[in-house]
């Protein structure tokens, strides 16, 4: 019974002791509606065309005790991809580019978190685009300190880049210049500014 009794205290002092490490974690909701996912691309050889990817979703588990504990999983309509040109839209929502039709989404999952100097994070995971995935970095600033909004809820943000290659996930189609080089450049440069809401129900 002794014995009992001292393993039960043991079990007690251990649920106690990782508390706080539970509390310290958080999930946040990434706000599409003041979110924005950028991407740039050379075009002819002789400017960078802009684009934006316009319906995001997804959640960010911040442990601030350990960022590297911190944990991203976002999804993004492929659909929703806007350049300021109708036809040029189109054409990248068919099967030369992203075939929405086929692949409505492309997904980021984190696999590891690691800092990278004051405020600055290094965020690899798996980038699954085009029913490819891929293994990506994003150089991170932030998350920010807390903030409150007039409404009560409670709002942080992170500012995010990284560069892909899209022959990697497929996306090959281009053609060749009379003068040399080609359409499209292969090389795309991701920007992404996100500002999350705190999940009151975690």
């Amino acid at each position: 019974m002794k014995a009992l009794f001292s393993t039960t205290r043991l079990m007690i002092a251990a649920v106690l002791l990782a508390l706080p490490a539970l509390a310290s974690a958080s999930t946040w909701n990434i706000d599409a509606d003041h979110s924005n996912i950028q991407f740039k691309v050379r075009h002819l050889m002789v400017s960078n065309v802009k684009g934006v990817f316009g319906k995001v979703q997804g959640t960010v588990d911040i442990d601030d005790k350990n960022i590297t504990k911190s944990r991203v999983a976002v999804t993004i309509d492929t659909e929703s991809i806007s350049t300021g040109v109708v036809k040029r839209d189109e054409h990248l929502k068919s099967a030369d580019f992203f075939d929405v039709a086929k692949f409505p989404t492309m997904t980021f999952v984190s696999t590891k978190v690691a800092k990278n100097g004051k405020d600055k994070l290094k965020v690899t995971g798996d980038l699954t685009l085009h029913g490819i995935t891929r293994v990506v970095q994003l150089d991170v600033e932030g998350p920010s300190a807390d903030s409150k909004d007039p409404w009560g809820k409670t709002r942080r943000g992170v500012s995010a880049s990284t560069k892909i290659n899209r022959k990697d996930f497929g996306l090959a189609w281009n053609k060749a210049l009379e003068t040399g080089g080609v359409v499209v450049g292969d090389e795309i440069t991701i920007n992404l500014e996100v500002e999350m809401v705190k999940d009151q129900a975690k």
